[in-house]
């Protein structure tokens, strides 16, 4: 029987895929992947990398979303109810609490990141209007994280703007939010392409990217890209799962999920082919790519090129509405829960930003204050991303696989699924109950060892 979503619904398809590729859009898109590509074999990493996703991101994609629309709550309530129904042991539900606090550890570093990327596009644009030109970005750069109260104040006008966002709801909010922003992301990605095939390097990008290089694969680029493929998709952190509760039931599952993989796999390549040409154009060394590149690197090219602050101010824009789509989908189940628990939505939204802000906090003072503080060989940010990153969700992710593809009763599952093939509803379940979770297994392993 349907269950009737009390938190709103995606007034169609295309609002759902909207939402969910925002959701997979991130920072790691845009300067994670051509580095992950370039580094590790070129055309033969694209290729082991949608392999995975083929193989893993889609299955356990499918499966988050499914259970968020039976479920038609937040990830904790849902998993909760199904457990009941099923009289699986209420164990299971704790899969719920793993995503929602992996987000909420994930969105108070995502966050101050985030304000690095508005506090560039805001120096960007006052350059248009006769501001100071950033000439030493290195420089800049490391006056910025040196600065705790600087970072802190970026940090809460990105919050701000997020949970001004979810605040609002699904309809009002979150729907109105992907369909202006989501748009305009891939529009702008497509004029920074434009740019950069104007170098006359566009060719030598895409070989850059593209030319496979058997030889750098091996059981480490496999995980790379393993990797990539999971944490791209948003799996394990419970997103998704509170997206599917708001899927109209008549909406197929497996199709939509297949849209949302490629345009997310699209944007990192697009992404690729709009940075590389200004790299190769000015000599800069792509190795590691990263914040060292993207904020310290990349603006000296800026600076040189004709119609560079334009180009600056259009790449971190860019960046920005990346990190803004991805930082919404982590701040909705919580808030989801909290109201659910019986608060407002205003004042659930409000509560876990302000949690968020308060942990980012860790985050700001382990670039200055803090910088001192090591703990397993990393810094406190790092340490928050290790636990968050490399283990919560993997181990989230494995626990759904097994959940899905073992716990679930064949009913939900093909009531869920309706329409999909009986061949392929048979080998989503192998990929979802064997593949899967050695695979993602071998992720988990690979953090912790």
């Amino acid at each position: 029987m349907e269950k009737t979503p009390i938190h709103g619904m995606w007034s169609s398809r295309l609002a759902f895929i909207l939402a969910a590729t925002g959701s997979a859009v991130g920072l790691g898109n845009i300067w994670r992947f051509p580095y992950l590509a370039s580094d590790n074999g070129g055309g033969a990493f694209v290729l082991v990398y949608l392999g995975c996703i083929f193989f893993v991101g889609l299955p356990v994609l499918i499966a988050e979303i499914l259970i968020g629309r039976h479920g038609r709550r937040s990830p904790i309530t849902a998993l909760a109810q199904i457990t009941r129904e099923t009289g699986a042991p209420r164990a299971w539900a704790g899969i719920g609490w793993i995503g929602i606090v992996a987000g909420v550890l994930i969105l108070s570093f995502y966050s101050v990141v985030g304000g690095w990327t508005l506090r560039y596009a805001w120096l960007y644009l006052s350059q248009l209007f006769g501001g100071p030109a950033i000439l030493d970005p290195a420089a800049s750069f490391g006056a910025m994280l040196a600065d705790p109260a600087a970072l802190a104040l970026w940090h809460a006008l990105f919050m701000a703007v997020t949970v001004g966002v979810v605040a609002l709801g699904v309809e009002k909010g979150l729907e109105r939010a992907v369909r202006f922003l989501m748009p305009a992301l891939f529009l702008t990605l497509l004029l920074l392409v434009g740019y950069g095939a104007t170098t006359g390097h566009l060719g030598q990008a895409a070989s850059f990217l593209f030319r496979p290089d058997w030889s750098k694969v091996d059981s480490g680029v496999l995980v790379a890209a393993m990797g990539q493929a999971f944490f791209t998709l948003s799996l394990g952190m419970c997103a998704m799962m509170t997206y599917g509760a708001y899927l109209p039931a008549k909406v197929s599952i497996p199709r939509t999920v297949a849209i949302v993989a490629v345009c997310d796999t699209t944007v990192a390549l697009l992404a690729g082919l709009a940075i590389f040409p200004i790299v190769i154009s000015f000599g800069i060394s792509p190795e590691g790519g990263g914040p060292g590149l993207i904020f310290t690197s990349l603006p000296l090219a800026f600076e040189a090129m004709p119609g560079g602050i334009v180009y600056g101010l259009a790449f971190f824009a860019l960046l920005f509405v990346a990190a803004w789509t991805s930082s919404i989908s982590l701040l909705e189940p919580a808030t989801a829960y909290m109201v659910e628990r019986g608060r407002s939505r205003r004042s659930a939204a409000l509560m876990m930003a302000g949690l968020c802000w308060a942990l980012g906090l860790v985050t700001v003072f382990s670039f200055n204050i803090w910088s001192h503080v090591r703990m397993l060989d990393r810094d406190l940010m790092g340490l928050i991303e290790l636990v968050a990153n490399d283990i919560m969700l993997p181990l989230g992710g494995l626990l759904i696989a097994l959940f899905a593809g073992w716990v679930l009763k064949d009913s939900i599952l093909r009531e869920q699924l309706a329409g999909m093939p009986a061949w392929g509803f048979t080998v989503w379940r192998w990929l979802l109950r064997v593949l899967c979770p050695l695979l993602v297994l071998a992720v988990l392993l690979n953090a912790l060892l």
